[in-house]
């Protein structure tokens, strides 16, 4: 029997979603229908199993699945045993504690003596243990902003993204604790060929996580202007240097980190250069 790896998914969700589309982006093909809970696919080595994220990192530890896609959040609060291999750069958010907006706040140490409702003991009783503050913390697993209106605490501990759930539920945040992106995260057990399959898929996710950090940039520019042009874009190795039809100029290409275009974009043009195109990368093999 061929060997194939099992990754878990959240089954929905934004995390899901996100996930999904670097997989697609690979070119791992597969069918993931509404309600579906298992698939394969069919021209890569990988079964998906779509589950809730607080289950993935049991499930990854416990050999059930190979990998898994989980937000850094779930990963430190259920605290399993699993190698991280690779941050994602989606699905960020952030922890952080909030309070009635009517309330001053000056510190962490308000909090000393009061109660807070949270679906993240253990993450918020370790920051809170690190200030030395004592505070009662009320795990809940859901509809954790409506628990100040209703008594059952003084404040909340919940992922934020914009803020604004918080604000429809008369909250503000006031102290961030924990910053959260997804990762990809495998099991600490695996045999030498799941471990190859697993190296050919992060090779994959490189390619595509390299392509959209970077831009293709195509310009003109006036020959006598060239040595300065390649100091301001290197590239991988060397620009591109092409004559163009009209003497003393050339058509200049190069890749570049879309930060660095920023940076040195009038620079450029005040070298000379002309007509300058930014073409996105689909992938990158460097």
């Amino acid at each position: 029997m061929n060997t194939i790896i099992r990754i878990a998914v959240q089954k929905s969700g934004r995390l899901s979603e996100d996930s999904l589309s670097l997989i697609k982006e690979c070119g791992i093909k597969f069918y993931n229908g509404t309600g579906k809970l298992k698939s394969t696919s069919t021209n890569f080595p990988i079964e998906f199993l779509f589950l809730r994220d607080d289950d993935i990192p049991g499930y990854v530890a416990d050999g059930v699945a190979d990998l898994g896609i989980v937000g850094e959040n779930e990963l430190v609060e259920k605290d399993k045993d699993v190698n991280v291999l690779k941050k994602l750069g989606f699905s960020k958010c952030r922890l952080s504690l909030a309070i009635p907006k009517g309330e001053e706040y000056l510190n962490i140490h308000y909090f000393q003596g009061k109660s807070i409702a949270t679906s993240y003991p253990k993450i918020l009783g370790d920051y809170l243990a690190k200030h030395n503050v004592s505070a009662e913390i009320h795990e809940i697993s859901g509809s954790v902003e409506i628990a100040p209106s209703i008594g059952l605490a003084e404040g909340i501990c919940d992922i934020v993204s914009s803020g604004s759930t918080l604000m429809m539920n008369g909250l503000k945040e006031v102290e961030e604790i924990f910053k959260s992106e997804a990762v990809l995260i495998a099991n600490n057990s695996l045999s030498e060929e799941k471990l190859a399959i697993i190296d050919k898929l992060l090779f994959r996710i490189n390619a595509v996580q390299t392509g959209k950090s970077n831009k293709y940039v195509l310009m003109n520019a006036p020959n006598a202007s060239l040595d300065r042009i390649i100091e301001l874009i290197p590239g991988m190795r060397s620009p591109t240097i092409l004559p163009l039809a009209q003497e003393g100029w050339s058509s200049v290409h190069s890749v570049l980190s879309e930060d660095q275009f920023w940076e040195n974009i009038e620079e450029l043009r005040a070298a000379g250069a002309e007509g300058i195109l930014v073409v996105p990368i689909e992938k990158m093999v460097v």
